[in-house]
């Protein structure tokens, strides 16, 4: 059982705040709601207090408008990265409106339209697995497939990717994948570490001393990971399939020729709200 619905003592507000908390107010009141008792409150605001990120005090994100779980072993799923679900969701249900409708303006599908297959989404990189979750959410119902390298995400992931009825693989990009998604996947999605090794040191403590190194290192110039999706990514996307990466404005470009050298048709999409940009390669001419 939660604490009184009462508003936050203006104590506690004022150590969350004198701990650099800019969203004291919000953060006491999020705390107060999902501590039991007394006890508990002191213990997560101590660890808030500490630089622990406040999504592993709480266990969980708001993503997308839902409630992802996570704890202290994965990758906090960042408010940017909606942009990326929105565009996967405006290029899902283009591709349902019709044939060549990925080219033009994206909308829902008729209400009276005959049910077709699930559209196979792939998540790569999945952290949480809150991209997949949330695609899933806006879209509807998709084949959700996700994969991360990393054992504690993977565990994180499954509790849930299987609220939609989605998978989660262990093992490096696409190994551990079922080889029967070959020339199916109609969304990979890949939010790969994409922050240079030697800018690791300049990121907010909350992410260099809690998240793992694994989901933040994107090798020299940020994008090792990224290179290594796009070379394979051709081989798992359907016929006017689309591979959507996050990158920063000045790696764009980068990673806009390399999808270009290996069969995508790439563009970039940044977004003011949420100030980040994509890069999106699709499979035109199949």
């Amino acid at each position: 059982m939660a604490l009184s619905t009462a508003g936050p003592s203006a104590a506690l507000i004022a150590r969350l705040r004198a701990a650099g908390c800019v969203f004291a107010e919000d953060e006491a009141r999020l705390l107060q709601s999902a501590a039991a008792d007394p006890a508990s409150l002191e213990a997560m605001v101590d660890r808030r207090v500490a630089g622990e990120p406040l999504e592993y005090v709480l266990g969980w994100a708001e993503f997308c408008g839902l409630r992802i779980a996570v704890d202290a072993t994965v990758f906090v799923p960042r408010q940017r990265t909606e942009f990326l679900v929105r565009q996967a969701a405006e290029l899902l249900r283009a591709t349902g409106d019709g044939p060549g409708a990925a080219g033009g303006p994206a909308g829902p599908r008729p209400v009276d339209a005959p049910a077709g297959p699930r559209p196979v989404v792939l998540d790569m990189c999945c952290g949480s697995g809150a991209i997949g979750v949330a695609l899933a959410a806006i879209v509807g119902d998709i084949d959700l497939y996700s994969a991360d390298v990393d054992p504690a995400a993977v565990r994180c992931a499954r509790g849930n990717v299987a609220a939609v009825g989605g998978r989660v693989f262990l093992g490096d990009l696409f190994e551990p994948l079922p080889t029967a998604l070959r020339g199916r996947v109609e969304i990979l999605t890949a939010n790969a570490p994409y922050v240079p090794t030697g800018a690791i040191g300049m990121m907010p403590p909350e992410a260099r001393l809690h998240e793992r190194l694994v989901a933040l290192d994107g090798g020299p110039d940020g994008l090792a990971v990224v290179r290594r999706v796009a070379a394979q990514a051709r081989d798992w996307l359907a016929p006017g399939g689309h591979l959507l990466v996050e990158a920063n404005e000045r790696q764009a470009p980068e990673a806009a020729e390399c999808f270009a050298r290996n069969g995508l048709t790439p563009h970039i999409a940044s977004s003011e709200e949420f100030g980040t940009t994509l890069v999106v390669g699709s499979v035109v001419g199949a």
